[in-house]
């Protein structure tokens, strides 16, 4: 696929031989439209522990409009979509950090700005001696009406976030939001996840 052709695609590479360096969200405008892949495809991919990409398949490529040699060595976050709270990837990476897994639902972005809904299943990848090297996360179509719901709630988290000056105030405001909301349901995020399957 020749990205140049994309537009508003900013086509500034690193020494890697094309790997994309930061969140598409810098460079490229979200475009309102909506991406979709098939009910049996499975979008996988995997990171060392800092996040990188070290495998992507065909679907993640296809679905985010990438070539291979621009995924691997880039951050899992290249693919962020601006409307995603940061308090949602908080809770994620503490997860994976701490050896466990996790369900959610995450809007990303394409190369072109084109969005994109998963419902994704992230986990720790461990060497023989029990020490997480990297992670693994396959993404599957999601539940719609779970979408609609969810996608509330990120709204709510991201003003939480964005009404606050200080960026990392503003997370620690939406993640303390997140944990209050879940606290009150008495569910853990996955518990919450998973009664909005349909």
């Amino acid at each position: 696929m020749l990205q140049s052709l994309i537009p508003g695609h900013d086509s500034r590479r690193n020494k890697g031989g094309g790997t994309l360096k930061r969140k598409l969200a810098s460079t490229v405008a979200p475009s309102g439209r909506e991406r979709f892949f098939g009910e049996d495809d499975i979008i996988v991919s995997k990171t060392d522990i800092r996040g990188h990409i070290t495998y992507a398949n065909d679907i993640f490529l296809n679905v985010a409009l990438m070539r291979e040699n621009q995924a691997i060595g880039a951050p899992h976050s290249v693919i962020r979509h601006p409307d995603m709270p940061r308090a949602v990837f908080k809770l994620l990476w503490d997860t994976l950090e701490a050896g466990n897994e996790i369900f959610a639902y995450v809007k990303n972005m394409a190369l072109n700005g084109d969005h994109y809904w998963v419902f994704a299943h992230a986990t720790p990848s461990f060497d023989d001696k029990g020490t997480i090297i990297g992670y693994h996360s396959n993404r599957r179509v999601p539940d719609r009406p779970a979408v609609e719901f969810i996608s509330g709630l990120y709204d709510s988290l991201l003003a939480e976030e964005q009404g606050h000056t200080d960026r990392k105030q503003g997370m620690e405001a939406s993640f303390q939001m997140l944990v209050d909301i879940l606290k009150e349901k008495g569910v853990s995020y996955d518990e919450f996840v998973f009664s909005l399957q349909g």
